[in-house]
């Protein structure tokens, strides 16, 4: 029973849900504030909701009939009765708990008992992250199957990932800090939208209309190249503008892999479902690759 749960957990996505903390908290380090609680706790977080959300996308996916057998990638325990509903359900719960624990733990490792606002501000934050993990695909309505998945992995994989672990060491606000942030979510947005290229056909068969479901494969491929290219630029403005050594341009090491992936995804015959699952792999390495040279380069003076 533990082996399945393993799987239902995807412990592969979860190196890519660690590049926003890993790159707040080293931008926080450059800016001469650095809490080592605060980057466990963040981490040991991010870990808990990454799960929640798998758990709950695994449970919702066959609540809608959206995993069958024509369905690539992960094996999703739910539709195969591997557990039941009610298990899965079950976990969930745990999982709520756990990063509901660890959140407030989070909190007052950064802020102790003083900060009433910010505390407040970040508990309301951790509650609509976990909202957001659950409604993905859990719901009569849930926003994965409207198109806008693109949208909230931008937004807390990127800007509330970011920014809110750059807060949590610093207890400022940099307008700055804004561009890394938006590169990492663009990233995150791209490893979405490659899985949704992969399983474009079937969610078009089951209702699921995922923005690659509504804009077609063409103009898809389009937007997952400029979703890359924009990451990079904006790194590049907002390292240009912090140069304080060269060492801070050290992420330009991972773009070949960005380089390479956009030549597959571009190809002129649109890759099969098979070439985009291996492609999630590597999308999701590279970012976190990116992540740890943009992270170190900040760290490095």
């Amino acid at each position: 029973m533990v082996k399945i749960w393993i799987q239902a957990f995807r412990l592969r996505t979860l190196p890519l849900a660690l590049a926003c903390i890993i790159v707040g908290s080293f931008c926080a380090m450059s800016s001469h504030a650095f809490s080592l609680p605060v980057l466990v706790l963040a981490l040991v977080t991010t870990l808990f909701l990454q799960i929640l959300s798998n758990l709950a996308n695994d449970y919702g996916d066959a609540q809608h009939g959206v995993d069958n057998e024509n369905r690539l990638g992960p094996l999703r325990v739910t539709q195969k009765g591997m557990v039941s509903k009610q298990q899965m359900r079950t976990m969930i719960a745990v999982f709520v708990v756990c990063a509901i624990a660890s959140g407030i733990l989070l909190i007052i490792a950064s802020f102790g008992a003083t900060h009433v606002v910010e505390m407040l501000l970040f508990s309301l934050l951790g509650i609509s992250a976990i909202v957001a993990a659950i409604k993905y695909t859990i719901g009569k309505k849930p926003y994965g199957y409207a198109g806008l998945g693109d949208f909230f992995v931008f937004i807390y994989f990127g800007l509330v990932g970011v920014a809110g672990t750059f807060f949590l060491h610093t207890h400022r606000f940099d307008a700055w800090i804004l561009l890394p942030a938006s590169a990492i979510g663009l990233l995150s947005a791209g490893v979405l939208n490659l899985n949704n290229m992969r399983d474009r056909e079937n969610d078009t068969l089951s209702g699921k209309k995922t923005l690659v479901v509504r804009m077609g494969i063409q103009k898809a491929t389009r937007y997952h190249a400029s979703l890359i290219v924009l990451a990079i630029l904006v790194s590049v403005v907002y390292t240009a503008a912090h140069c304080g050594s060269w060492w801070r341009f050290l992420f330009i090491i991972t773009v070949p892999l960005f380089v390479r992936h956009c030549s597959i995804v571009l190809s002129p015959q649109t890759p099969s479902a098979a070439v985009f699952n291996n492609e999630l792999k590597n999308l999701a390495l590279s970012t976190f690759a990116f992540a740890v040279m943009f992270g170190l380069g900040q760290a490095i003076r």
